[in-house]
């Protein structure tokens, strides 16, 4: 694997190798500094940035222009992850020169090294295009928030039968297609298993089981700082209550700005001798005037 930079040949030799590929979903400088220095090779900004940061009920009102904020802003925390960010609903739909005109934008400004793409079918035509102009693709499959509005909820996908074949000849496509990694999200653990023994490109696992190349969770999933009243899916393991802890900690804060305790004169800055004397008599000629 590469010293540095983790590159998109490193994830192929990744799969060839048997060794798991560890990829997170963040949304902005701080986190992608901790992904990175934890050792993810691969961050995804993801445009469940809409439900997770922007509050939003789904993804589908993000725009390219705030998938770009934010990708920026994980860029600049990343020293070693590929960089990776989804292309948000409708700056791939249109035509095929607009999705290429999108992508470079994310490339060019926001220093992605590729994009992802949702779906398959005649989305493979628009993964070719975007392969042949140089950029390279990621693959989404099986559930898909941004056809919610089509599947209706979020839902295991391939439970049938003929769904489960489906998404392996899906997966094959999109293979063909160029893409260099397929994401296969909520699906029985046996269909990503045969998907991913039947692709040549890594398939990272979301809700899809342990066989796949590699996993991928968002930071604030499986750092815990959903809080309470959020309903975590099943596919989701919290690593700490992320939220039980800062929410302490801000509780701790508050109370001891409520009592004085906080700040104290070690946290308080002080005039040098000289200027603490001069300041002070001014003061005090001041107040005889």
């Amino acid at each position: 694997m590469a010293e540095n930079r983790v590159t998109i040949p490193d994830l192929l030799s990744m799969k060839r190798a048997g060794q798991k590929i560890a990829m997170v979903t963040a949304y902005d400088y701080p986190t992608a500094r901790l992904a990175d220095a934890a050792g993810a090779d691969v961050v995804l900004v993801g445009d469940s940035v809409g439900n997770v940061v922007l509050g939003y009920h789904s993804t589908m009102p993000v725009t390219l222009d705030e998938m770009l904020h934010h990708t920026r802003a994980v860029a600049r925390g990343l020293s070693r992850a590929l960089l990776v960010s989804d292309m948000p609903f409708m700056s791939f739909n249109v035509s095929v020169e607009e999705t290429i005109r999108n992508a470079g934008v994310l490339i060019k400004e926001g220093g992605v090294s590729a994009v992802k793409i949702e779906g398959a079918g005649p989305r493979c035509e628009t993964v070719r295009a975007l392969c042949e102009a140089g950029i390279s693709v990621m693959g989404h499959i099986g559930l898909t928030p941004q056809s919610i509005h089509q599947l209706g909820e979020f839902k295991v996908q391939g439970s049938a039968a003929d769904d489960a074949s489906r998404l392996v000849d899906e997966a094959k496509s999109l293979a063909r297609a160029g893409v260099f990694c397929i994401v296969v999200e909520v699906v029985p653990r046996e269909v990503a298993a045969v998907i991913t023994r039947e692709v040549s490109v890594p398939v990272i696992g979301i809700g899809a089981g342990p066989d796949c190349d590699g996993q991928v969770l968002v930071f604030h999933d499986l750092c815990g700082l959903n809080g309470p009243g959020e309903k975590r899916p099943k596919h989701v393991k919290e690593y700490v209550d992320g939220f039980g802890v800062l929410n302490e900690a801000v509780a701790s804060y508050v109370r001891e700005v409520r009592s004085g305790a906080f700040p104290t004169d070690g946290h308080s800055f002080h005039l040098k001798v000289g200027e603490r004397r001069a300041f002070f008599a001014r003061q005090r000629d001041a107040e005889k005037v």
